[in-house]
């Protein structure tokens, strides 16, 4: 995987910096796992815009994805490395030998070629194999995590994230999460061995705001330049600073902690994630 610095030829151009798509094999999708995906633009059922900051955007459809991994020792031959429109991470199109075609979520260093299987004993722990954490060995990199079995994938599924497979109990295991989170898991979830694909992601840099405009994001209006009636920060005579960062409702921005005390998934946690 690389990036591409453009060359300065236009202005939106000067500071892009694009995917060079070096994994990806194919730009055609597999057409029986295509979905239509409608857009809302923010609207409700009455087409009043409850929702800011979305509409337009490129039309696109949906890539079916087989999160739960339950083609249980069945080989799948990867086809191809695709980009999906709908996520960050590449996706990969496996051909299992029963016939069956199915995409998942493609992870750093799979190959066109490669066989990759799922199932609960006897899997080797190798990159894009899933089975269950009571299977996978202490200090692997894992993603594609489930939460509760059979649920699918949840955890480490955007670009480049990955957890650890700390330790493991009768019940539970102990992973650390792509947010610096420690959390028990239950043993019998599925997860796959190895990081996400597309870890250059976080490099690229969109040059202009119309390509914000192509994945569906229309513009933000900052909120100290707001009127008080509009948000809890805007007023002022000038360029006002904006009294302490909140949100629109007024809960306080930067380390303000929103999470129940009470919450029923507060045991499991070992340890919170970093301010």
């Amino acid at each position: 995987m690389s990036v591409r610095k453009l060359k300065p030829i236009t202005s939106g151009q000067r500071f892009r910096v694009v995917n060079g798509f070096d994994a990806i094999t194919t730009d055609k999708p597999e057409k029986s796992l295509l979905a239509p995906k409608k857009r809302s633009g923010g609207r409700n059922s009455q087409g009043k815009m409850t929702i800011r900051q979305v509409g337009g955007g490129h039309k696109k459809r949906y890539r079916i994805i087989d999160f739960k991994r339950n083609k249980a020792g069945i080989p799948g031959e990867v086809k191809s490395i695709e980009y999906d429109p709908n996520r960050t991470a590449f996706i990969a199109l496996l051909n299992y030998q029963d016939g069956e075609k199915r995409y998942v979520i493609a992870q750093n260093g799979l190959q066109v070629g490669q066989n990759i299987v799922s199932g609960e004993t006897g899997i080797a722990p190798e990159i894009g194999n899933a089975m269950p954490l009571s299977e996978i060995p202490l200090g692997t990199i894992i993603s594609c995590i489930e939460l509760r079995p059979g649920q699918g994938a949840v955890m480490a599924r955007s670009a480049g994230a990955f957890a650890q497979l700390m330790a493991r109990g009768d019940k539970f295991a102990t992973v650390k999460l792509p947010s610096g989170e420690t959390r028990m898991i239950l043993v019998t979830c599925m997860a796959t061995i190895g990081a996400i694909s597309n870890s250059d992601h976080q490099l690229l840099v969109s040059g202009k705001a119309g390509r914000s405009r192509w994945l569906g994001r229309r513009p933000r209006v900052r909120p100290v330049v707001m009127n008080p009636v509009d948000h809890p920060m805007g007023g002022g005579e000038g360029k006002s600073s904006g009294g302490h960062p909140r949100s629109r409702n007024g809960i306080p921005a930067k380390g303000f902690r929103t999470r129940s005390k009470t919450k029923a998934s507060n045991k499991y946690i070992v340890e919170r994630r970093k301010k």
